[in-house]
């Protein structure tokens, strides 16, 4: 971080340039128990939110604000669970040898009735594809009743199966929420078993898709545990748990008490360390729960643009356009504006410009309008860091919207230009 006008300008630049290596860090668990769900998923919610998403006030138009959200738009459609490893992730037995012998011991210790079934290698096909919804409620209770064993290798694998049974399916999703798996799955997202607690976000995530589910979850105590599960859990862990509060968050009144129960700042942790997937994760989930002011004075707080900025500047890496969205949001509040310059995000900014996409160039501009519409310094800034050509470029080749926000920028340079910054 810099100290002075002069010190931003000349760092910020360097730094901008310095951080344009495209990121290319995807996560690879050695025990490949199960890929991440959200692959394509957090897209997918993003586009549901921004069907439903209210303006927020800033110098942006709602129009404006809407083709900024479909920059958070732009993967393939899947609703949920699609982990690829369905029949691993079907049984104990095939995904965890050791887990298997602790199910055996404990069944011989203490028999009960669900312990087979839930022990099947061919559950996943079976009931997936085999089983109608009215014959699936037998097997959803057996599953439900597995939470509450005593014995951890049946509560893993019952949390696996309803994972699996939640995949796809809105009835699945509605029968497993009306048999009461929600507070089970809760509970278990404290466990101490990595796979087991992987096991139930997801299962949870899954559910959460339903709408009628989510009043569930949350009256379960869930986001809470799904916090927790953000600063505790394996990397798809977090990942999951980042897009139920995703989900969650797609009802307008939980957004504000997500971010009031904590969820901002490890989100903040997992945008700055997490794995290619994560980062996205974290960009799509603070993406919406900034659309409330007080969560945006809590992201700028923990640090949010910092890594904001840094992906801006990696052009190249997927990030750039979803990462300017988020700063956006973040500009309309004053400590926002304020960090976005300290961080040297004039110059990130200018970057993208002049070498963005044809929708970072459009999302960068706008960002540079809130921070110049009543900044002399900031206007300073700019120019300084070679502002004026990029944007002269820009309001003659630009998109439409982007040609009037680079000449609105250009007319607030003129009209400052013999004004000494204070």
């Amino acid at each position: 971080m810099v100290s002075t006008e002069k010190d931003t300008s000349k760092a910020g630049r360097t730094i901008g340039k310095s951080m344009r290596t495209v990121r290319s860090i995807l996560f690879q668990r050695e025990e490949a128990t199960c890929v991440s769900e959200t692959l394509s998923l957090t897209d997918s919610l993003i586009q549901l939110a921004s069907r439903n998403s209210k303006s927020i006030k800033s110098s942006v138009t709602e129009d404006q604000l809407l083709e900024l959200s479909e920059a958070l738009s732009d993967f393939s459609a899947c609703s949920s669970d699609i982990s690829g490893e369905l029949h691993r992730l079907a049984s104990v037995s095939s995904s965890h040898p050791e887990a298997e012998a602790e199910a055996e011991a404990e069944a011989e210790a203490e028999p009960e009735p669900c312990v087979g079934f839930l022990q099947r290698d061919s559950f996943s096909t079976e009931i997936i594809d085999s089983i109608s919804p009215e014959d699936l409620q037998p097997t959803v209770k057996i599953c439900v009743e597995g939470l509450q064993s005593a014995s951890e290798a049946v509560k893993r694998s019952a949390a696996a199966k309803l994972r699996l049974l939640a995949k796809n399916r809105a009835d699945n999703r509605a029968l497993i929420g009306e048999c009461g798996a929600v507070p089970g799955l809760v509970a278990l997202l404290r466990c101490s078993d990595p796979w087991t607690q992987e096991h139930a976000v997801t299962a949870l995530l899954n559910l959460s898709l339903l709408e009628e589910n989510k009043a569930l979850i949350t009256n379960a105590g869930a986001v809470k545990s799904l916090i927790y599960v953000l600063k505790t859990g394996t990397e798809s862990s977090k990942q999951n748990a980042a897009c139920a509060l995703m989900s969650l968050a797609l009802v307008e009144e939980n957004r504000g008490s997500i971010g009031a129960s904590g969820a901002i700042p490890p989100l903040v942790s997992l945008l700055m360390s997490g794995s290619h997937r994560g980062k996205k994760d974290a960009l799509t989930t603070l993406y919406k729960l900034c659309s409330v002011r007080q969560n945006k004075e809590r992201a700028v707080s923990a640090g949010a643009v910092r890594p904001l900025v840094a992906l801006v500047a990696e052009q190249g890496s997927g990030m750039a356009d979803k990462a300017m969205v988020v700063l956006n949001s973040l500009a309309g509040i004053e400590e926002g504006k304020e960090a976005i310059v300290e961080e040297g995000g004039i110059a990130a900014l200018v970057e993208a410009i002049e070498d963005g996409s044809l929708k970072g160039k459009e999302f960068a501009v706008f960002t540079l309008v809130q921070l110049c519409s009543h900044s002399v310094t900031n206007r300073a800034l700019l120019v300084r860091e070679g502002g004026i050509p990029p944007l002269v470029a820009l309001s003659q080749t630009g998109s439409v919207p982007a040609k009037l926000k680079a000449e609105t920028l250009l007319q607030y340079l003129r009209q400052s230009r013999h004004q000494p910054p204070p």
